[in-house]
């Protein structure tokens, strides 16, 4: 078994498409079961688990698979589908919040067309690439400083100085705004 896994996870480096495919077909089905310990709808954790193969695919060269490949497969299929979770988590409050805040106002001030949200695309839109993406990975994915660097296979550090970097930006280019920002961050925290 141990040298099934050399030779995939060699030709999965080397970027073999018929080992990709023979990894795919033989782990999906157990992958989306493992999935659906996590997330309930079966639709949904098939799609988590085509995405990480997607990346899988893409970044093959980059990975380090320190265990066996199983172990290493239902790791990334768990880190994508707490990731999935959290994101979702996210999405839900914001809409929450903004039904709380129709119906406090009789309106939603807060959808995509408005001035505080094209402000804040233009912010983003002006961040170094890399820098956004660590911004985004924070405070939109939700996940940590050590799970951005992780990912994006960076020091800790650099993610760090990247968001404080970020920070400052944007502070200073929505500060205008900074009134609503601290109003809607406080109504999300509390629920």
């Amino acid at each position: 078994m141990a040298d099934k896994d050399s030779l995939y996870i060699k030709g999965l480096k080397e970027g073999d498409r018929f080992v990709f495919e023979q990894i795919f077909r033989e782990y999906y089905p157990l992958l989306c079961n493992f999935a659906r310990r996590y997330i309930a709808d079966k639709s949904l954790a098939e799609e988590v688990v085509q995405d990480f193969f997607c990346r899988l695919w893409d970044k093959q060269n980059e990975i380090n698979i320190a265990t066996g490949l199983s172990s290493y497969l239902r790791k990334s299929v768990l880190n994508h589908c707490l990731n999935f979770t959290r994101k979702l988590e996210n999405e839900r409050k914001v809409v929450n919040y903004g039904e709380s805040i129709e119906e406090i106002y009789g309106t939603n001030d807060f959808d995509s067309n408005n001035e505080l949200s094209e402000h804040l695309e233009r912010a983003l839109s002006q961040l170094p690439e890399k820098r956004r993406e660590i911004f985004e990975l924070s405070r939109f994915d939700g996940l940590k400083y050590h799970e951005i660097a992780e990912k994006l296979n960076i020091n800790i550090k650099t993610v760090e100085t990247q968001m404080t970097r970020s920070l400052d930006f944007m502070r200073k280019y929505l500060k205008d705004f900074i009134i609503s920002i601290i109003l809607i961050m406080n109504m999300i925290n509390k629920m």
